[in-house]
This record gives C-alpha cells, sequence and structure tokens, in this order.
C-alpha cells in the first residue's frame, strides 16, 4: 500500500508540471486493465498477461510521463502544437524517464519487477507499430508489449480529455482515430481488443472525469509555473 501511494505521489508530481491534471493517470491505469484482462486469452499475449503481470501493470502504468520533469517548463506548459525543434525537446521525456527509474533501482541495489515493466513503458510508449514513432523506432513485436497496451490508452485519454486550453473529443470520433491506426500507430490485435472493449473506456473516463473544479486548479497551477 505504501509503495502504491508512493507510485502516484511521483507521478502526480510529473503531471503538476504539464497540462493533464492527475485523473489521467487513473485512467491510463484502469484503460490498460481492461485492455490486459481482454487480451490475456489470447494467444499472441496469454503467456505475458498473466494475473501478476496485469498486476504490475497497473502500479507501473502512472510512471508512463515521469521523464517530463525534465522538459523546460517554456515547452511543456505550453498550450497547442509544438515547433518542430519544441518537439524534438519533447522526445527526450522517454528516455529521461527511463533513466529515472533505473537510477531508483540502481539506488535500491536491486532489480524490481515492477520497475522494469514501468522502464518499458516510460522509454517505448511512444514507439508506433510501423516504426514511426520515437524514440528509437521500434516496430512491431519489438515494441514491449506494455508499451504497445500504453501507447492506445494515453491516445485515446489524450483525445478524449478536456484541457485547460480545449474541449474533448467525442467517444466515438476517438474511436475513429484509434480504429485508423490499426497497423500503422497501434499493434492491430490490441486495437481490435479497444474496439471489443471500448464501451470500458468510455465508463472509466466518466468515472475518472475531470471537473470544471479540476481544470480551474489545473490553470492555476499551470499560471504559477508559467511565472
Amino acid at each position: 500500500m505504501i509503495q502504491d501511494v508512493t507510485i502516484l505521489a511521483m507521478a502526480s508530481l510529473a503531471e503538476t508540471r504539464d497540462t493533464d491534471t492527475g485523473n489521467h493517470i487513473r485512467r491510463t491505469q484502469f484503460y490498460i486493465k481492461a485492455l490486459s484482462e481482454d487480451l490475456s486469452t489470447h494467444p499472441r499475449f496469454s503467456a505475458f498477461l498473466t494475473k501478476s503481470n496485469i498486476a504490475r501493470l497497473f502500479k507501473s502504468a502512472p510512471l508512463h510521463d515521469i521523464g517530463k520533469v525534465g522538459i523546460p517548463d517554456r515547452i511543456l506548459l505550453k498550450p497547442g502544437r509544438f515547433t518542430p525543434e519544441e518537439f524534438e525537446i519533447t522526445k527526450a521525456h522517454c528516455a529521461l524517464g527511463r533513466d529515472a527509474i533505473q537510477h531508483a533501482e540502481d539506488t535500491l541495489g536491486a532489480s524490481v519487477e515492477f520497475l522494469s515493466m514501468a522502464k518499458e513503458i516510460a522509454y517505448s510508449h511512444q514507439e508506433k507499430w510501423d516504426g514511426s514513432g520515437y524514440p528509437v523506432g521500434l516496430a512491431g513485436d519489438a515494441i514491449p508489449v506494455s508499451a504497445r497496451l500504453m501507447a492506445v490508452a494515453d491516445v485515446y485519454d489524450a483525445l478524449i480529455s478536456r484541457r485547460v486550453y480545449k474541449e474533448g473529443m467525442p467517444h466515438e470520433k476517438a474511436m475513429g482515430i484509434i480504429l485508423e491506426g490499426r497497423g500503422s500507430h497501434f499493434d492491430p490485435d490490441i486495437v481490435d481488443s479497444f474496439m471489443r472493449i471500448h464501451e470500458k473506456f468510455r465508463a472509466i473516463a466518466a468515472r475518472y472525469v475531470d471537473s470544471d473544479g479540476d481544470l480551474t486548479k489545473k490553470a492555476n497551477q499551470l499560471a504559477v509555473l508559467g511565472g
């Protein structure tokens, strides 16, 4: 229990430094759990998606963007699209996150299973099935399963969530974008799982929706960080 609270506290600290609210952490945790449970009997995933690994995925998912603490505020807090130069800088959050988690393991002097999974997710959740992602352009099954699951969860949440500077997209439109990325951005079988259980995603999003109060708090937070 203490370990879980510590992880959420670390992840929440990272979230204070961008436009996401803390609810993003909870939503992506439960999206990944839903996908993992649906795929646990699939021939391609059953060996990995055991009950113990699904629990580790749920525990490690909040650390996926921990590397954002190393990105300059002038870029991270910018509303709207990044310039190409700014985007190149933001890409570093993947390696920064992996390295921060590795440093924690080194300090402990031992490998920790859920932290090893957290490193995979932090480093590879921006990779794409067709090899066009970053940081290293992994493709297909070379991308860790944990990161492939997070890719779908993270993109869906980015699409449907309200932000200080934008409204969220309707669930049905987000579904269409995820489906469009089948076989290019995302593992086809994980997209098929998403389509089977998309109502669970909708329910999770509703359960942990960002209220007006959450967005006001975030706007005030960003104003302080922005100087």
